[in-house]
């Protein structure tokens, strides 16, 4: 039987520097009926750390994944595994308040059925371009490189502003709306899923919104620090994948190759500087 409350769904990798203190904070929440951590073959202390949690705490469960599968992989597992009528997906290094993911499903709610973020703040108070973005026009960055910019400004006149895409860091909306959708595409690895999720959630004509009063710290990258080459291999993967299933249909062959080679030919860059920032 499912209840009315939040299943909060944590994918994990090697996020033994940020998973205590957000299952901590998940416990405190109001709403949270269930959650459900899925970890994607750490190997620090992670899954020490977690399993403490489950042993104080009933509703926290957790899934021990011999490989990788991916973030999209694990975030459809959690949501199979859980049953609460309200689904939230929660990076291990995002840090919400009691109120926070309450205050977002109010908000879906406001909307009918709608897909909802928060206002996402670093450690040094910067807000997080991800969480208000547009769909990506791959053929009109060949053209400028200002459209690679995907952020939009936040809107402080609406308290529930209305974009194209949220970040994955952090999602909340009804398991019904989810369900719809199939889940996350688990055609991508890592990265890009979210700005997918967010596309097929308006293709099935639900809105997708930030809730720009309801501010979450977000330590991002913590586990990506390790491994340069994987992700950024995987986030270019997972641009290429978006442009091939929403935009490269409409596209001619010469121009599918400027947009794979504009995609690609990034890729030793982002590397080398993901690695700098390391």
């Amino acid at each position: 039987m499912k209840s009315a409350g939040i299943a909060a769904v944590v994918v994990t990798y090697a996020s033994e520097e940020t998973i205590d203190e957000c299952l901590q904070r998940l416990r405190a929440a109001q709403e949270v009926a269930e959650i459900r951590v899925i970890d994607n073959n750490s190997q620090d202390e992670t899954i020490e750390i977690v399993q403490r949690h489950a042993v104080a705490d009933s509703r926290v469960r957790f899934v021990a994944n011999p490989d990788n599968p991916g973030f999209a992989v694990a975030c459809n597992q959690g949501a199979h595994a859980s049953q609460a009528e309200w689904l939230a997906f929660i990076n291990p290094d995002c840090f919400v308040e009691a109120d926070t993911l309450s205050r977002l499903r109010t908000a879906a709610a406001s909307l009918g059925s709608a897909l909802v973020g928060g206002q996402l703040r670093g450690e040094d108070g910067a807000l997080d371009a991800a969480a208000r973005r547009r769909d990506p026009n791959f053929v009109a960055m060949l053209r400028s490189s200002a459209a690679r910019d995907l952020s939009i400004p936040e809107d402080a006149t609406q308290p529930l502003q209305r974009v194209d895409a949220i970040s994955g860091a952090l999602m909340l909306l009804p398991r019904p709306l989810f369900e719809a959708i199939k889940g996350f595409d688990e055609g991508y690895r890592l990265h890009a899923e979210d700005l997918d999720f967010c596309r097929r959630v308006r293709l099935a004509g639900s809105a997708v919104a930030v809730a720009n009063t309801v501010e979450v710290l977000h330590v991002r990258g913590v586990s990506s620090r390790r491994r340069p080459l994987f992700v950024e291999r995987h986030k270019h993967r997972g641009l290429w994948r978006y442009f091939r299933k929403f935009e490269a249909p409409q596209c001619s062959v010469i121009m599918r190759c400027a947009v794979f080679a504009m995609i690609w030919g990034r890729f030793p860059i982002a590397v080398l500087r993901a690695a700098m920032k390391g």
